[in-house]
């Protein structure tokens, strides 16, 4: 028999428990009971000199979770090496580092990876990683600690293996994808990266998303928006390239009352969820750029909802990703 509702429960379980009016909890962005994820850019001077360390991007007294935090779910870091060694560790299922500058190899996961410039490295969890080089090297580092964090979680399961994506093999297929008719006047010149156990979702990891893209020279990519936070970092480009940023589409399809973000190679930026970004190339040469996002998990979720605005549509309209 079930035991009686009226029963004598201990007042301890009860200790926590609250009770809100809908209007008051259902938007606690709106109530500035929970703070947005902010617009932040990183300038690329830390890779320019100083000895062998680590940067996180840290946004998380703005975000207010425990630090370091760049997103809600994700932490970016700049690693500058300087003819030695560093070890990177991180609380996460996923971790991506891209080699923005230099040669050199990891141990990780009993292996030793030889990298050099342009190279990505995906580790699983339990990736405690000590990195090399024999000169001057910079890498970029993308983990879901954050996200583990919130969910009171740990790393137990090692979803996919190490896996290294060469340069060569990534700048072939966006050349193929440049060149090919159907799909250079993409709004998207870009490549995915992915892994094969993810068949579905089609990311680099089950968390991580992250995109080796061409911004072509006199071209814009119209605006777009996901509810995914995007940590964007440039890897080349000359002076007239640069994002539009805003919450707002006027009648010509772009960005209205925007911020406006000059590109400059090894800086990165935060685009937040649900904003209007759009990428410009005035520099008359090509540039690339490479957003690593946690639209792995929001795939696998249903609630990615990337919009696309076009200017020769008429005002209002979108295409969703929804059918």
């Amino acid at each position: 028999m079930m035991p009686s509702s009226d029963g004598p429960n201990s007042p301890i379980l009860a200790k926590g428990a609250l009770y809100y009016d809908y209007a008051s909890a259902a938007n606690p962005i709106y109530a500035k009971i929970i703070s947005p994820v902010p617009y932040r850019a990183f300038s690329p001077d830390f890779f320019e000199s100083g000895p062998t360390r680590i940067q996180p991007l840290d946004l998380s007294e703005e975000l207010g979770c425990p630090s370091p935090a760049t997103s809600p779910a994700l932490c970016a870091n700049f690693i500058r090496i300087s003819n030695g060694s560093i070890q990177t560790s991180a609380e996460a299922t996923s971790q991506l580092f891209f080699v923005y500058r230099g040669t050199g190899r990891t141990e990780a996961c009993g292996y030793s990876i030889f990298w050099k410039q342009g190279d990505f490295i995906v580790l699983p969890a339990h990736g405690q990683a000590l990195h090399h080089s024999d000169g001057e090297a910079g890498l970029y580092w993308v983990h879901d600690a954050p996200l583990l964090r919130y969910l009171g979680a740990t790393p137990s399961v090692e979803r996919f293996p190490p896996t290294f994506y060469r340069h060569e093999l990534a700048q072939a297929k966006l050349d193929q994808i440049a060149h090919d008719p159907a799909k250079a006047g993409a709004n998207r010149v870009s490549v995915l990266l992915a892994n094969e156990l993810f068949p579905n979702t089609r990311t680099v990891t089950h968390t991580l998303w992250a995109m080796f893209g061409l911004l072509p020279k006199d071209k814009v990519q119209f605006p777009h928006r996901h509810e995914s936070v995007a940590l964007d970092f440039v890897i080349d480009c000359k002076p007239g390239c640069y994002t539009m940023i805003g919450t707002e589409i006027g009648d010509d399809g772009m960005i209205k009352n925007g911020r406006r973000e000059d590109w400059k190679p090894g800086a990165s930026f935060v685009t937040p969820p649900g904003y209007w970004h759009s990428h410009h190339n005035e520099s008359g040469e090509d540039a690339h750029v490479l957003p690593i996002q946690d639209a792995g998990l929001h795939t696998f979720l249903r609630t990615l909802e990337i919009t696309f605005s076009h200017p020769d549509h008429d005002r209002g309209s979108y295409i969703s990703q929804r059918p």
